[in-house]
């Protein structure tokens, strides 16, 4: 597993029976977790006295019981950069901390390029992944079918003082802004998607994300320039390991660019045991040689 554990602000304090705890730039949230499958003793404190708790509705959905008041909004740094958190209706707060770990494996691919790059960010939410690539000096496309996602992330970069880098933000359906910039001979160097699990076809119809993510990327493939540097899937579906997504990206970009692949569980260390919270999953395509920078 490769973990994120370079944040300053943020923890997970312990993990247990299906929720974890967390501490957001000082502000304590215990939400639902469904990977959190073991049932130990809840021994922190913090459980007790926590800011917040997002009870899940038997009937879909949930919502947030708030023991203090807490700010709409707050920030949370991580290097460089810095993300607006606050909690939505879903859960979430804006940001997954865990990615945190590819954020510093694409800088340093863009870093070490030696050449101008342009990225594409697909399923963008709000600007992770943007923000990292641009901080290291790529020019970034974000794209989202959420225009309050869209302008979260441009709000993002705002914080972390990248309004005046070269990211256009673009609200649209992701697949047909993707075969647009085909017909249009647009190219990227680079492509990430971070795909839900589940979606709706232009016609209405429900499709899951493994049954789509072959012909997904294969699609986004011909967006690729003639020197590609990578192409990232992240995945939060629990039937799509990361072996099956290095799979496809091998079958549909090493024999066609060269390169190597390498694909791994996401995760996040929890204070309290030691040990690491598996979080979601990463497969990449790389134009050169980069497995011990990927595994740490």
């Amino acid at each position: 597993m490769r973990a994120a554990t370079n944040w300053e602000a943020y923890t997970v304090v312990d993990a247990s029976d299906g929720e974890k705890l967390e501490l957001w730039n000082g502000v304590s949230l215990i939400r639902p977790d469904p990977q959190v499958l073991w049932k130990t003793d809840r021994t922190a404190p913090l459980w007790r006295t926590a800011d917040a708790r997002y009870h899940r509705s038997t009937t879909g959905g949930g919502k947030w019981e708030f023991h203090k008041k807490l700010p709409e909004a707050w920030e949370l740094p991580y290097g460089d950069l810095k993300f607006q958190i606050r909690p939505t209706g879903f859960k979430h707060t804006g940001l997954f901390p865990e990615q945190a770990v590819n954020w510093q494996f694409m800088d340093g691919l863009i870093r070490g390029a030696g050449r101008p790059v342009s990225v594409l960010n697909l399923f963008a939410y709000t600007g992770g992944a943007t923000l990292a690539c641009a901080n290291a000096g790529a020019s970034v496309c974000h794209v989202d079918a959420s225009k309050g996602m869209v302008q979260w992330a441009r709000q993002n970069a705002a914080l972390s003082g990248l309004e005046d880098k070269p990211i256009r933000w673009i609200v649209d359906d992701c697949e047909k802004f993707t075969q647009r910039e085909i017909r249009r001979e647009h190219r990227y160097d680079a492509v990430i998607m971070d795909p839900p699990s589940y979606g709706r076809g232009p016609g209405g119809e429900v499709w899951k994300l493994e049954n789509c993510i072959f012909d997904l990327v294969k699609s986004c493939a011909d967006v690729l320039s003639d020197q590609p540097l990578f192409f990232l899937i992240n995945s939060y579906t629990t039937g799509l390991s990361p072996s099956v997504m290095g799979y496809i990206l091998g079958s549909l970009l090493t024999k066609r660019f060269g390169g190597h692949v390498y694909y791994d569980e996401i995760g996040l260390p929890v204070r309290e045991s030691g040990l690491y919270l598996p979080c979601g999953s990463t497969a990449v395509w790389c134009s050169t040689e980069a497995g011990e920078a990927f595994h740490g």
